[in-house]
């Protein structure tokens, strides 16, 4: 197996917001699941949507002990794919999240859906990218966990893996909101971000999205992270 060949630069800022949506999702969602636990009121069809995200490819068994940070910047270190890989994952996260509702992005699951997203579209953008073998490796998975991964992950995508140059730009403008949120100027204070955290609700569940305002286009407006 081929050694890991790291990248002797800092992480960009956008490993930085992107990790700090998703963990925020993530803790989100674990504490909506541990209320649902509480309340002992499941009925039979939440308990097949539980049992799905239990037997989900990407739901381990326990939480990995790396933050979401430290294991995005492992793959940026490692992966050396380019840094528009890392949009165009979050759009591909965004995507498998909307379509599959009963699996919403938490701790269990946001590690596996992170280096399979990156690894995809690693393979989709760039013209030169390390096999499956070499991304496991920087997952911290078997190549047989990684390859399954990789297929489940793009079934559930419907294999739509194209990203427009104006979805690009709506998911590169939602990360600076995430700046803002992180690194807020008195200025800001005034003014409510477009990009908030509402609440998704079905008949039996309520999961978290990070989602557009209405004041969005038409287009922005069909983009959101189910959490």
């Amino acid at each position: 197996m081929a050694e890991l060949v790291g990248q002797g630069v800092m992480p960009p800022k956008l490993i930085t917001y992107l990790s700090s949506l998703l963990q925020r999702v993530a803790d989100s969602n674990d504490l909506t699941a541990a209320e649902a636990a509480v309340k002992k009121k499941c009925e039979a069809e939440e308990e097949e949507e539980e049992e799905a995200q239990k037997v989900s490819v990407f739901h381990g068994l326990t939480r990995p002990g790396i933050s979401v940070r430290s294991y995005l910047e492992r793959i940026f270190r490692y992966a050396n794919c380019s840094p528009s890989c890392f949009v165009v994952a979050y759009v591909y996260l965004d995507r498998f999240s909307h379509r599959h509702p009963a699996l919403p992005i938490n701790s269990f699951n946001v590690h596996r859906l992170l280096i399979t997203s990156v690894m995809v579209a690693a393979k989709f953008m760039d013209d030169m990218y390390y096999n499956n073998a070499y991304y496991a490796k920087v997952g911290g998975i078997s190549t047989t966990e990684m390859n399954f991964l990789e297929v489940d992950f793009l079934f559930g995508l419907g294999f739509h893996l194209n990203v427009t140059p104006i979805t690009f730009q709506t998911y590169c403008e939602h990360l600076q909101r995430e700046m803002l949120l992180l690194h807020p100027s008195p200025s800001d204070h005034a003014q409510p971000s477009s990009a908030v955290l509402c609440t998704g609700r079905s008949a039996k569940e309520h999961h978290k999205y990070i989602c557009f305002n209405d004041d969005e286009t038409s287009h922005q407006q069909q983009h959101q992270l189910a959490v």
